[in-house]
C-alpha cells in the first residue's frame, strides 16, 4: 500500500464518519468506495459501523470484488452495485451508498425527486429518479439502477436507501447530502400544502449553465427526469409530419367531447 492509497483510506473514514455523525446511516448500514486505478478499488468493509472504522479496516478489491491485498475484513455484499456504477460510468471514481432518513422516506413511499423545486439543486445534482426495488446483494438491485446511471448522479432505491456517485469522494458525498436536504425541503413544502416548481423554460436555462460549467454531460440532459419533457436529443429529432393548430373554441369543444366520452355520456 502506497502513500496515496493510505490517504484514500483516511478520506473514506472521514466521509464515513461524517455520514454517521449526520445521521445519513447507522450501525453497519451503507458502503463507500473509491476507484484508485481502472481495476483497483478501496472500499469500506462489510458489517462494520461507519462511525467506528479505521483506515486499516478498508479492503482493496478489483471490479469483481476479489481481494487484491490480504485483510481480515470482507467487501460489502452490495459490491455489485458499486461495480455496475463504475462499469457504466468511466468518469466516476467514488460511490457513497447510505440510508438518509428523508431520502429513504421518499423511497419507501414510492416517490422520486422528480420536480425541479430549487435552482441550486438543478445546477448541482439534477432530479433524482426512483429505481425499482431489488433484493440487496442480488442482480435484481443492479438491474433496477442500471437504466438510470447514464443520466443521473444520484438515485433513490425503493424500500432501501440512496446512492450518489462522482469523480471524487467529496463530490459524491455532497450529492448525497444535497439529495437528503432537498427531500427534507420537499417534505416540508408538501406538509405545508404547496410545492411550487421551476418553470420548464427556466429549467432549460439552468441546464445550459450546468453544461457550460462542466457539471452535466451533454448526453445526460435528455435523460433527466424533472417532471417535464426536455425534448429529444437534437441529433435524434424528426420534424416530419404536420403541426395541428386549434383555436381556443375548438380546443374547448374537443376537451368537452372527451370529458363526455370518459363519463359515459
Amino acid at each position: 500500500m502506497n502513500a496515496e492509497e493510505q490517504k484514500v483510506r483516511e478520506e473514506i473514514v472521514r466521509i464515513a464518519t461524517r455520514c454517521y455523525d449526520r445521521g445519513l446511516l447507522v450501525a453497519g448500514d451503507g458502503n463507500i468506495s473509491v476507484r484508485v486505478a481502472p481495476n483497483r478499488v478501496i472500499s469500506t468493509p462489510s458489517a462494520v459501523s461507519k462511525g467506528w472504522m479505521t483506515p486499516e479496516m478498508m479492503v482493496t478489491v478489483d471490479l469483481e470484488g476479489r481481494p487484491l491485498e490480504p485483510s481480515e475484513y470482507k467487501v460489502s455484499s452490495e459490491w455489485p452495485m458499486h461495480r455496475v456504477i463504475y462499469q457504466a460510468r468511466p468518469d466516476i471514481n467514488a460511490v457513497v451508498h447510505a440510508h438518509p432518513p428523508h431520502a429513504t422516506g421518499f423511497a419507501v413511499a414510492g416517490l422520486s425527486l422528480d420536480k425541479a423545486i430549487l435552482s441550486e439543486v438543478v445546477l448541482t445534482l439534477g432530479c433524482v429518479p426512483l429505481a425499482a426495488y431489488g433484493t440487496p446483494s442480488t442482480r435484481e438491485l443492479t438491474d433496477g439502477i442500471e437504466p438510470f446511471l447514464q443520466y443521473h448522479d444520484a438515485l433513490l432505491m425503493a424500500n432501501h436507501g440512496a446512492v450518489a456517485y462522482a469523480d471524487t469522494l467529496e463530490k459524491a458525498f455532497n450529492k448525497l447530502e444535497t439529495l437528503e436536504h432537498t427531500c427534507k425541503i420537499s417534505f416540508i413544502a408538501r406538509t405545508l400544502g404547496n410545492e411550487n416548481t421551476i418553470p420548464d423554460r427556466a429549467i432549460e436555462k439552468l441546464f445550459d449553465i450546468r453544461e457550460r460549467n462542466g457539471a452535466m454531460r451533454p448526453e445526460a440532459r435528455y435523460g433527466q427526469v424533472c417532471g417535464y419533457n426536455p425534448g429529444l436529443d437534437p441529433a435524434e429529432q424528426n420534424f416530419e409530419g404536420d403541426r395541428i393548430t386549434l383555436s381556443r373554441d375548438e380546443l374547448l369543444d374537443l376537451l368537452t367531447q372527451s370529458a363526455r366520452i370518459l363519463n359515459g355520456f
